[in-house]
């Protein structure tokens, strides 16, 4: 137990651990639904030619989720590091 216990910040017990890995799946989720949402209104044409993406809506995809999750990221860090935005 004492190897486990290292692994978890004094001070929380199970109940507070449990409610913080709900709230970051939460914010996963929201997060991703944001992601799906901005990048398909972006990439997808509202008229469906076709069953499957064409190149041009998956290239669109791909830099539209890569830059999402690097700006993501960037908050991230400036949020954690407390420094004001650039």
């Amino acid at each position: 137990m004492a190897a486990a216990a290292g692994n978890v910040p004094s001070g929380l017990d199970k109940e507070q651990i449990f409610g913080m890995a709900e709230k970051e799946m939460e914010y996963r989720v929201e997060l991703f639904n944001k992601l799906t949402n901005t990048c398909f209104n972006k990439c997808v044409e509202k008229k469906y030619k076709e069953s499957e993406l064409n190149m041009g809506e998956n290239s669109c995809i791909d830099r539209c989720v890569s830059k999402y999750w690097q700006v993501n990221s960037l908050i991230g860090q400036l949020l954690g590091s407390g420094r004001p935005p650039m």
